[in-house]
């Protein structure tokens, strides 16, 4: 069953900063290319949605608008989740007029690498409304930690959709399982929410990333989410962190093959097609 990849970072250094892969040898450099990833992927994915990839401050529109020129047919890119900086009044209208134009179905602020205040503020939260005023989706990426966070935003901002990135950030390595449960419990509640498959392999101690290690968290989304409300992401390539593309994409069908045809349809592009409107 092909997949829709809701989550695929891009690197294309000699346009991009990405001050934040430095320190880290399996992403610091070299580029990671549309051609790369479909090389990797083949038929085993139909279409992506690139994800911003926490390009500097300097160049997070560049990036934007470098990536709406790949977006050609036969690329198999289907949209892309842009940065914003809703924290900052200057520009924002602007950049979200603008990125109606550039093939943007959605919105990301990197909330887990700033401070927890940022996203209880009127103008942040006001930022937010308009995002969703314009029928746009807003992917929260936090740890495991700032998931009452994440619930604060929703139950501020209501009636608009909402992705919850790489599973809410579990600390698996640090067997933090029952603190991320009662997180994603209170934030499952709320309907507006879908909860992202992605990311997860590279949270597992180095050298332990397998269907064993992640099936309790799996579980648990399934549990609480649900098939229903769940989207599928590779996070490639920050996914080799934790093994590779290749061998995500087989713990993907082990997961997937434990449902039903329909529960396994919906998380593998159903509800992709349907919440980010590709």
């Amino acid at each position: 069953m092909a997949l829709i990849d809701t989550h695929l970072h891009l690197l294309y250094r000699d346009r991009i900063g990405y001050g934040w892969t430095n320190g880290i040898p399996a992403l610091a450099t070299g580029d990671f290319t549309l051609d790369d990833v479909q090389a990797l992927t083949g038929d085993r994915v139909s279409g992506a949605i690139f994800m911003e990839a926490g390009a500097d401050d300097a160049d997070f529109q560049t990036e934007t608008r470098y990536i709406h020129t790949l977006m050609q047919p036969g690329s198999r890119l289907l949209g892309q989740i842009a940065a914003c900086r809703p924290d900052e009044d200057a520009g924002f209208s602007d950049w979200i007029d603008e990125c109606e134009g550039l093939g943007v179905v959605g919105y990301r602020r990197l909330l887990h690498v700033i401070d927890d205040g940022v996203s209880q503020t009127d103008v942040f939260r006001r930022n937010i409304r308009a995002i969703g005023a314009k029928g746009r989706v807003y992917d929260i990426v936090v740890r495991a930690d700032q998931l009452g966070l994440a619930g604060d935003l929703v139950r501020a901002c209501p009636d608009q959709t909402y992705v919850l990135d790489h599973c809410g950030v579990p600390d698996i390595a640090g067997g933090g399982l029952e603190p991320w449960k009662a997180g994603i419990t209170a934030l499952a509640q709320h309907a507006e929410v879908t909860c992202k498959l992605s990311g997860i392999m590279a949270y597992c101690a180095p050298g332990t990333a397998s269907l064993a290690t992640i099936r309790p968290y799996v579980d648990h989304v399934l549990a609480t989410f649900g098939p229903a409300r769940m989207v599928w992401g590779s996070d490639w390539p920050v996914v080799n962190l934790g093994g590779d593309l290749p061998g995500w994409l087989d713990i993907t069908d082990a997961i997937l093959a434990d449902l039903s045809a329909d529960e396994a349809a919906a998380i593998s592009f159903l509800n992709a097609k349907r919440v980010y409107g590709v």
